[in-house]
């Protein structure tokens, strides 16, 4: 499914594990704060799920809820989202840098979903 990724220094099972929740949370609450690194590839996997809820077809909904967590998620997608962003064509997410995180300087984000129709 994905390509080329970052590793995050973990085992593909507990980085996909924690990329599947974070794309769900991140449709959920439509902003998290993490790290940059794992921002960016929220980003890309947000907006794919974003893609599939605009297709909004069968096999698009069962691809989605394959991967996000909760009914509840798979039917804000392919309803409120689809509809939110039905003429953008792409860039569904947006990442903000806020802050150096005390403890281990890791440079943080937030990542939000694109709330003004364009």
């Amino acid at each position: 499914m994905v390509t080329n990724f970052r590793k995050l220094g973990r085992p593909t099972g507990h980085r996909m594990a924690m990329l599947r929740t974070m794309v769900s949370q991140l449709i959920k609450h439509e902003r998290i704060e993490t790290t940059v690194a794992k921002a960016k590839e929220v980003r890309r996997l947000a907006d794919r799920m974003v893609q599939l809820g605009k297709e909004g077809t069968e096999l698009a909904k069962k691809r989605a809820s394959s991967f996000v967590r909760g009914d509840d998620i798979v039917y804000k997608l392919f309803t409120e989202f689809a509809y939110r962003y039905k003429n953008r064509v792409g860039g569904y997410t947006r990442l903000l840098r806020t802050r150096i995180r005390q403890g281990d300087a890791a440079e943080m984000a937030y990542i939000e979903k694109m709330s003004k129709v364009s």
